[in-house]
């Protein structure tokens, strides 16, 4: 293994390397959290491709498929030797590191025989995977799906299993990393019925303490090495704030121009330097839209590169997804407008500049995006385009948060009975549940069995819990956190399926009217049918886009804690949401301004939930002089801008998230603000805004205080997806207001929980 790491041109590796290298090979699970480009996957492949090295033997020759009778066991079995798991967030990231892997392991003949097993390998390869191969690449979606249910013809892979690589770790939060933590406890329960005890070796981007984390996501003890001893190239970073233009939005706020439009142009200027660009944006219209605009741009310059501009998304066919990825790995495409499904970890070099369209979420995202270019050791352009929204704003004019301040720690729960409840149903259908089985799952799993029986969906007998159904038990949830079917998108006049929307965002993305975009070009939704979960679409060229808007209502189930600021009271628990979309805007594409409203008539979804709230009293309202007409516009601005700054100190996105806004709540019988997680069961993103609510709402207020318009404006105050058309809102009492809340808050920070 060191002949063929030399091979590969590195004569000695990096201190962080050889640490975790030699933590792997004594037994232990470590993290390896350092920086982008800092050899991370050099750090784990050494100690995996050497176990798979001892005790290997030559597999039947060349990818054919095994003998009658070997899938699942046969021949491979007993001359299999070690075997090794490598999980990743992405399709794209598995392939990608399925070419790593062939490179360093070139020297070593057929002893390392990896494959990538997931949703788009072939039929008739995967009977090869399962009997030969002993470095399989997946993801954690087929982990539950297809590996664990399958577990029996996994047999000898499982028995052989020396260690489980999770690349990029810290993705795994908030509802998909509880899912991930449940799904890895089903694993080590699978595992230790063949006799193996894997190690675990993670991967990931610089994060705070990244071993509590990872522990947490394994559910063994985990070491962290975190000190990152490789060279870095220079980056120069920009904080670009789009300019405001003469046009005015809602409440006759100013617009300014949008983070959209501004990195579209970024991207076009680059391109004709011939400098080859990532640009990356939360949405996939947005990386649609990004690339269209470019390429028109690109036709008025000069005809050859447009074609050298393309978007990358979720949603698009495996082949599509391919052929992109081969056009970027390959220098054919000069610039790509892509979605957080390139951020993680393909080695894409040659890339000389990296645009981020708005804040990612988390300032693990951030750099772990601006460490996409210069991966080669050269220096690097990193360009943060701010949105119009208050988060942004108050980092365009506070680098220092994100150039000083520690990252954030990693949030997940896998206590939440609606991600716990699904996966026992899973495990009970892999090998009957038994009552030592329960501590492997954590503290609510015996709270939970009896709710199962009585459901129906496990059986006690005497060896332990059965699935009774006939059904797949896997399929009673999705791990991503998206819940339902996808929603297909078809091409009305052909019947060409064009790709998938999530269940979840079906109501705010492909309702009717919607413009809907794929591979550069427009559709508009004619149709949204919920019970068939199809969208119908005709192609079109509107020259707007579409954004939905909704209403919701709240009521309070349980307070699990409350604590007093002074006369005021800050509480954490669960609650019900009842949400419905009720109308869509039509904006133009460049500036963003509102051309119109349209209502729609679809069902309210409900949602149980943690949130966190606040209350204030009359007394702490005369304070502040907020008088009665002022007060729902006060709590309303308060209510947006703290939604869109709690990503800074959660590792959320302010869409996995909401809010609302009572001046006289029936529950409380007071003025309150709600902030509770877009997930059913929670997230921990509300739990964490409790324990940090003084430094969130200090920055709220901040926030608010210093953007420079008059009476609040998407900047600060104003919300892309309010129900109720940003009215009403008053930025002055808003600030008084908090002002007055956090002058009553603690001293001393609530105790914090566990991630």
């Amino acid at each position: 293994m060191v002949a063929a790491i030399r091979t590969a041109g590195v004569e000695h590796p990096w201190e962080h390397q050889a640490r975790t290298a030699e933590r792997a090979i004594n037994g232990e699970s470590v993290v390896v959290a350092t920086g982008t480009a800092s050899g991370k996957s050099l750090a784990y492949l050494a100690p995996v491709l050497s176990a798979l090295l001892d005790g290997s033997a030559p597999a039947p020759g060349g990818r054919q498929r095994p003998m009658a009778g070997a899938a699942g066991g046969g021949p491979a079995a007993g001359r299999r030797g070690a075997t090794a798991l490598y999980l990743a967030p992405t399709k794209a990231l598995a392939a990608d590191q399925r070419r790593t892997v062939a490179e360093l392991a070139a020297p070593l003949g057929s002893a390392v025989r990896a494959a990538v097993y997931d949703g788009d390998t072939p039929v008739e390869e995967r009977d090869w995977v399962r009997g030969y191969a002993n470095y399989v690449l997946t993801n954690p979606d087929m982990l539950h799906r297809g590996i664990l249910p399958g577990h029996a013809r996994w047999a000898s892979f499982l028995r052989s299993l020396r260690y489980v690589v999770i690349d990029e770790c810290h993705t795994y939060r908030g509802v998909f990393g509880s899912h991930v933590a449940q799904v890895l406890r089903r694993l080590r329960r699978v595992c230790a019925r063949y006799g193996s005890d894997p190690v675990f070796l993670l991967a990931s981007a610089t994060a705070a303490d990244p071993a509590r984390a990872a522990t947490r996501l394994t559910g063994v003890p985990v070491v962290e090495i975190t000190e990152d001893a490789s060279p870095r190239g220079e980056v120069v970073f920009a904080l670009w704030e789009p300019p405001l233009t003469e046009l005015h939005g809602e409440r006759g706020a100013p617009i300014r121009r949008t983070a959209t439009a501004e990195s579209a142009d970024l991207l076009t200027d680059l391109a004709v330097q011939g400098v080859r660009t990532l640009t990356f944006v939360r949405s996939r219209r947005g990386a649609e839209l990004i690339a269209l605009i470019a390429q028109e741009h690109l036709a008025a310059v000069d005809r050859s590169l447009p074609s050298r501009i393309a978007a990358y998304r979720g949603g698009y066919l495996p082949e599509e997804r391919r052929a992109l990825e081969r056009a970027l790995h390959s220098g054919e495409l000069l610039g790509l407008a892509a979605t957080t499904a390139l951020e993680l970890g393909m080695d894409i070099a040659g890339l000389d500049a990296v645009v981020i369209t708005g804040y990612p979420g988390t300032r693990a995202s951030l750099w772990q995006q601006a460490g996409r270019a210069g991966r080669a050791g050269q220096g690097a352009l990193a360009i943060l385009v701010a949105r119009d929204d208050p988060l942004d704003t108050y980092l365009v004019h506070h680098p220092e948060a994100l150039f000083r301040q520690p990252v954030e720690s990693t949030v997940l729960d896998p206590d939440n009975p609606y991600v716990l409840a699904p996966h026992l149903c899973a495990a009970a259908a892999e090998l009957p549940l038994t009552e030592a089985d329960l501590e492997l799952f954590g503290p609510s799993a015996s709270e939970l069995m009896p709710q199962l029986e009585e459901r129906r969906l496990l059986r006690r007998r005497a060896t332990g819990w059965h699935w009774t159904r006939r059904e797949r038990a896997a399929d009673l949830t999705d791990i991503r956190g998206t819940g339902g079917s996808p929603v297909q998108v078809v091409e009305a006049a052909t019947g060409r399926l064009l790709g998938t929307v999530d269940a979840s965002a079906a109501h705010t993305t492909v309702h009717d009217g919607a413009v809907h975009l794929h591979q550069g070009r427009s559709y508009l939704v004619d149709r949204l049918d919920l019970e068939d979960s199809v969208a119908l679409v005709t192609e079109a060229s509107p020259s707007y886009s579409t954004t939905a808007r909704d209403t919701t209502a709240i009521s309070i189930l349980e307070t699990t804690t409350e604590v007093p600021w002074g006369a005021a009271r800050l509480c954490f628990g669960s609650v019900e949401v009842t949400n419905q979309v009720v109308s869509f805007l039509r904006r133009k594409l460049i500036t963003g301004e509102v051309l119109g409203e349209s209502k729609l008539d679809l069902p309210p979804r409900t949602l149980r939930t943690r949130a966190v709230w606040w209350t204030v009293t009359e007394d702490q309202l005369d304070e502040a002089r907020v008088i009665p007409e002022a007060l729902g516009g006060a709590l309303h601005a308060a209510e947006h801008a703290s939604i869109g700054m709690l990503p800074l100190f959660a590792t959320c996105d302010r869409w996995d998230i909401g809010g609302v806004s009572v001046p006289l709540h029936p529950d409380t019988l007071l003025p309150t603000v709600f902030v509770y997680d877009g997930h059913p069961g929670g997230a921990g993103f509300a739990e964490r805004a409790f324990h940090t609510a003084a430094q969130w709402l200090t920055a709220t207020r901040e926030a608010i205080a210093a953007c420079e318009c008059e009476s609040g404006c998407p900047s600060c105050i104003q919300s892309p997806k309010c129900g109720n058309g940003n009215d009403p809102l008053d930025k002055k009492a808003a600030i008084r207001l908090l002002t007055t809340l956090l002058a009553g808050a603690p001293t001393t920070p609530t105790t914090p929980s566990a991630d």
